[in-house]
């Protein structure tokens, strides 16, 4: 991507919201030329967010987080973003006169791409911080390098995710549904999830089951069919997972998955009242509960618009 513009600070507080998301479906379909993993998932996003805050300040580029266990250095996708933001304007030097304060609501290494999220929405915040006319398809270019399911989070909604999950294509939004999230006291590296997945696939321990639950009302539900091919895997080196998504359903879920590589299980409510009963259910059970709601493509689009403020 090229665009030429001049160096320039940035002359507004710019806020934007980063929504986590959850997956409705995700199969692996095969390892890649690339080493990487092919697939096939519905990502579905989620109330539920975090807060980027691009706040102008001379000097250096620095992040601010007051949660514990997240890195503010250079392993850090927001820092990451905002260098090939940077790069790719075609800027000289390190990115400087900028700080982002994030603001962490969204569990760590919980399959609900808190770190991909988080770098999606420092791409817009710094756009429109920096002045930086881009059109939609040269942000994505951008969000691509930075992970596989980054691209997603600048849209939104309801999408399908093919290749390494980069390949975004809308989808018809799933109803409003309520969303329990139960996050244990552990979280899953992605690397983890897949070297698991791949010792899972090796002849000679025999085929994985699948278990298919359809996500009841009009929606399309064949399109996600609540498969999650890292679950059991994952599940057989901590077999909470089973236990949460087994604690979903007593609770009155419709249907409980893991999310991408985990470790959040999430169940799925029609009805709030029914969602909120679950919260109270599960509140004792030791895991962390969080209740948000699905987020069609519109709505997210309206919510995760950054917003600029006089510093």
């Amino acid at each position: 991507m090229r665009v030429a513009t001049r160096v320039a600070s940035p002359a507004r507080l710019v806020t934007v919201r980063a929504h986590a998301k959850i997956n409705l479906d995700l199969r692996v379909l095969g390892t890649r030329p690339d080493g990487f993993h092919e697939l096939r998932t519905v990502f579905q996003a989620l109330a539920l967010h975090d807060t980027i805050e691009c706040v102008p300040r001379a000097g250096p580029f620095a992040i601010e987080c007051e949660a514990a266990g997240v890195p503010l250095d250079g392993s850090n996708l927001v820092w990451r973003a905002a260098e090939s933001l940077w790069r790719a304007l075609r800027r000289d030097g390190a990115v400087r006169d900028v700080l982002v304060r994030l603001h962490k609501r969204i569990p760590l290494q919980g399959g609900l791409g808190g770190g991909s999220t988080d770098a999606a929405a420092t791409l817009l915040a710094l756009a429109h911080a920096w002045r930086v006319p881009l059109r939609p398809n040269q942000l994505v270019d951008v969000a691509a390098t930075l992970g596989a399911d980054v691209p997603f989070f600048l849209s939104g909604g309801t999408a399908l995710g093919l290749g390494r999950g980069d390949e975004i294509y809308p989808l018809a939004d799933l109803p409003r549904h309520w969303v329990v999230l139960l996050i244990p006291g552990f979280g899953v590296a992605t690397v983890d999830a897949y070297g698991w997945y791949d010792s899972e696939r090796d002849p000679a321990r025999g085929p994985m089951v699948r278990e298919a639950q359809y996500v009841p009302g009009p929606w399309p539900s064949r399109a996600a069919q609540m498969i999650n091919d890292l679950e059991a895997p994952i599940a057989r080196h901590h077999p909470e997972i089973e236990q949460m998504k087994t604690a979903l359903r007593r609770a009155g879920a419709l249907a409980a998955a893991m999310s991408g590589s985990g470790s959040t299980v999430f169940g799925l409510f029609q009805k709030r009242s029914d969602a909120v009963l679950a919260v109270e259910r599960l509140s004792g059970s030791g895991w962390r509960v969080i209740l948000t709601e699905s987020l069609g493509r519109g709505e997210y689009s309206r919510r995760s618009r950054p917003v600029r403020q006089t510093s």
